[in-house]
C-alpha cells in the first residue's frame, strides 16, 4: 500500500486532498498542516518514507522569502531515503508552475481539483 503525506494548513483542503486521493486507490494517508509539522512527520518516518507528498505552498510565514511549500519540499530533498518520493504541489499560488519546475517537482494547481481525475497523479 503506498504512503502518501498531505500538507496544507487549511482542514477543508486537507480533507478535500483525501476523499480524491481515495478514489484513486488504496492509500495509507497521514496529515499535517503546516509545513514544520509535514517536516516533523517526513523525519518520523524516514525508515519508511512515503511514497507521495502533497503540500500546499502558501502556509506559515516563517520562510519568506521562500513560500512555506518551496521550504519544505527543500528539505524533504536533504533525504536521501525521500529521492523516489512523489512530490506534488497543489496550491493555488500565481507562480505554482515555475516553484514546481524551480524544484523539480509536480504540481496541480486548486483551481483544477473540482476535476478529481487531475488525483490521478498521486499513481
Amino acid at each position: 500500500m503506498k504512503r502518501v503525506l498531505i500538507v496544507d494548513d487549511s482542514v477543508k483542503w486537507v480533507e478535500y486532498h483525501q476523499n480524491a486521493v481515495k478514489l484513486h486507490g488504496n492509500f495509507e494517508i497521514d496529515t499535517a498542516y503546516s509545513a514544520k509539522t509535514g517536516l516533523s512527520n517526513v523525519e518520523v518516518n524516514i525508515d519508511n518514507p512515503y511514497d507521495i507528498i502533497l503540500t500546499d505552498m502558501q502556509m506559515e510565514s516563517d520562510f519568506l522569502p521562500l513560500y512555506a511549500g518551496e521550504w519544505f519540499i527543500r528539505q524533504i530533498k536533504t533525504f536521501k531515503e525521500y529521492r523516489n518520493t512523489k512530490i506534488i504541489i497543489i496550491s493555488a499560488t500565481s507562480d505554482i508552475k515555475s516553484v514546481a519546475e524551480r524544484n523539480d517537482v509536480l504540481y496541480l494547481p486548486k483551481y483544477l481539483c473540482t476535476d478529481l481525475d487531475r488525483y490521478k497523479i498521486v499513481n
